[in-house]
């Protein structure tokens, strides 16, 4: 009965997200990476209903056989589906009928739930690796209401009655040193871990230091003020041919009005808090900071042995490691098994966690990934350095 209360609750915290949201919020996609919102509803829903309740409840009934096709995100086992850039044109689910998707699908793993009895251990992996692939898409409707909201013209408040999220202060610049050595690094336990924290290993590292605390937005902003977007010394090539096509001179929902630095919020467009972490920022971004610092990013390795001594959890923040599997890695069989290991290129680690993040959700080994150029998740950065 504990997982059915804590299904419960993952699943009335993706509607409550979704409260504040006016109807014609829900079908708008202005980007390929954002998805409007009632199709994570719906696809969360899906995974339960797939995964779950098709081949392991006897009566189940699909609520529409249509379903499969529209809320498919990625699964290439598990059939056809609705291109990515498409999904901004499914009028057709309507947002009530979605929810009426979402009670249906509920009420049946309920009744699932409550006679199922002990599950057996692959069942409850797969319930279980459900919640925290909602939990994903709580902070996936977080992040694509505010791109969808902060570009909007009029850049309207997410919600009058947001609560705002406690994001640390940034103090005087601290270092921690760690000296040379082997070090282990990836999950273990038995608690829950998705494949890619997997598995434990040793990794050498040289001595170095990384920041106690994340970059702040005056630091940040330093770096605007001193020509950064401008100079082509401290940018990838790839990342300077990004900034010329794109027009980039500050981190996303950055506005400069009559000389004062504003940034969009779900509250609205407020004065930028100078010593809170910067935010929104691409890992190229990170990369050129980094370079103008004379300094640089840490590796995914370096992040998690110095974790217990820093200030994390408010940003996702950008290593110098590239997403591949750790030692060992293998993928499951089927559907399951195309979670994180078909992504294992051309991406790069962020580690920690954001204000976005779902309770309970974040970790030390938590492996997220992003490509180069995408900053609209809450995303930041730390400093290290070689001793």
């Amino acid at each position: 009965m504990e997982l059915l209360k804590k299904y419960k609750q993952v699943r009335a915290r993706t509607e409550a997200i979704c409260r504040g949201l006016q109807a014609e919020d829900f079908v708008v996609q202005p980007v390929v990476d954002v998805s409007p919102p009632k199709w994570h509803l719906g696809h969360t829903t899906w995974f339960f209903e797939t995964f779950l309740l098709q081949p392991n409840a006897p009566a189940y009934e699909l609520f529409n056989s249509q379903y499969n096709y529209v809320f498919n995100s990625y699964y290439e086992s598990v059939g056809a589906r609705v291109v990515r850039t498409d999904r901004g044109n499914l009028s057709r689910p309507s947002v009530a009928d979605i929810m009426a998707y979402r009670a249906y699908v509920d009420e049946a793993m309920h009744g699932w739930l409550s006679v199922a009895g002990m599950l057996t251990n692959d069942l409850q992996a797969t319930l279980e690796l459900g919640l925290n692939h909602e939990e994903q898409h709580q902070e996936l409707l977080i992040t694509d209401i505010k791109y969808i909201l902060g570009h909007n013209p009029l850049l309207p408040a997410y919600s009058t009655d947001y609560l705002k999220p406690d994001v640390p202060t940034i103090g005087e610049e601290q270092w921690i040193s760690v000296p040379e050595g082997v070090y282990e690094m990836g999950a273990k336990g038995d608690s829950f871990c998705f494949d890619n924290e997997l598995n434990r290993h040793k990794v050498y590292v040289a001595a170095y230091q990384i920041q106690q605390q994340l970059v702040s937005n005056a630091a940040y902003l330093q770096f605007i003020q001193a020509g950064g977007y401008t100079d082509f010394r401290f940018w990838h090539a790839e990342g300077w041919e990004w900034v010329k096509a794109n027009q980039i001179i500050a981190p996303l929902y950055w506005h400069q009005l009559e000389g004062n630095w504003y940034h969009y919020t779900p509250e609205g467009l407020v004065p930028l808090p100078l010593q809170q972490p910067v935010c929104h920022i691409s890992y190229y971004e990170a990369w050129a900071y980094a370079q103008w610092r004379g300094l640089r990013l840490p590796t995914e390795a370096e992040w998690e042995i110095a974790q217990d001594q820093m200030q994390w959890g408010s940003r996702w923040e950008w290593t110098e490691s590239a997403y591949l599997p750790y030692p060992g890695f293998t993928k499951a069989e089927g559907a399951i098994g195309e979670y994180n290991g078909k992504f294992m290129v051309n991406q790069m680690v962020l580690r920690g966690a954001s204000e976005a993040t779902s309770p309970g959700h974040s970790r030390p080994t938590y492996r997220n990934f992003f490509q180069t150029p995408l900053r609209w998740q809450f995303t930041g950065l730390r400093l290290a350095q070689n001793l």
